[in-house]
């Protein structure tokens, strides 16, 4: 789809790269959690090609535990002041209201919330009042227990239906539908079989008319296909999957292996405009 995002044209496609701000995230936990460290991943991320830095201070991986509100807003809040002042656009990867509202005073452009702004009772007032645009990701369960047997009846259409209606609830809290993206969370409470039905019929979750985030660098189903155990490995199964998402519409890729996944996407733009 085309449109815009955040400022962003979606003529094309754009690329999220994280910052993980933790000392265990599933593929780079430690790399970056020092100030100087993350503030330079960030700088690197930039050069490399990506046109927004997700930032975030608390793990969501599976099996991941949460940590308290203040330990997060003191780990986001000075990266995401320092980074700011490179000019770069910059989302608050978060589940908490107030780490939301620090983010965004602190220079943050965009709120990207794992529970579509369910998991706090405060969180979407607080992204209506905070006026920022936001990404709505589905998560079934909480990340310490999500991948315990997750069960759907048709995962993709579940998934469609739940973020369809996280959009409407942002509509009716006054968010506007320009600043609505949604995510349907993959790997979030869902198995590689989930994760593959949701990739192959993503189209229908495009159809709700909102931009499309997706996440699948490094995960987890990439490893159970090719059987690669390091996460870091799984380039190549990476992008094939956001590939395969980009032909049926979803534009905006959040990932680790920045330069990489630019080229990739560029040439697949490219060939798609000669179609148009």
């Amino acid at each position: 789809m085309s449109g815009s995002f955040a400022g962003l044209s979606l003529d094309d496609s754009r690329v999220m790269g994280v910052v993980n701000v933790t000392p265990d995230s599933f593929s780079d936990g430690g790399e970056a959690f020092a100030l100087e460290a993350a503030v330079e991943r960030g700088r690197e991320l930039i050069a490399l090609g990506a046109d927004i830095l997700d930032i975030g201070g608390e793990s969501t991986r599976p099996g991941a535990s949460p940590v308290s509100v203040d330990e997060e807003i003191d780990r986001v809040v000075p990266v995401i002041s320092e980074l700011k002042k490179l000019g770069s656009l910059l989302s608050i990867d978060t589940r908490h209201s107030e780490v939301m509202k620090a983010a965004v005073y602190a220079g943050a452009d965009i709120i990207n919330d794992v529970s579509a702004l369910e998991g706090d009772p405060d969180a979407m007032v607080s992204a209506s009042e905070l006026g920022v645009p936001v990404i709505l990701m589905h998560m079934r369960g909480q990340p310490n227990t999500m991948q315990h047997d997750p069960y759907y009846d048709d995962a993709t259409g579940e998934v469609r239906d739940y973020l369809a209606g996280r959009v409407q609830a942002c509509l009716e809290a006054g968010i506007p539908a320009d600043n609505i993206a949604v995510d349907p969370g993959i790997g979030f409470g869902k198995t590689a079989g989930h994760n593959l039905q949701i990739l192959n019929r993503i189209d229908e979750i495009v159809g709700i008319g909102r931009p499309v985030v997706l996440g699948v660098s490094r995960k987890s189903f990439v490893g159970k296909i090719t059987g690669e155990e390091d996460p870091k490995k799984r380039l190549p199964g990476s992008i094939a999957a956001a590939l395969a998402a980009h032909a049926k519409g979803a534009r905006i890729f959040r990932v680790h292996d920045v330069s990489e996944t630019v080229q990739a996407l560029k040439v697949i733009d490219a060939i798609r405009r000669e179609g148009l």
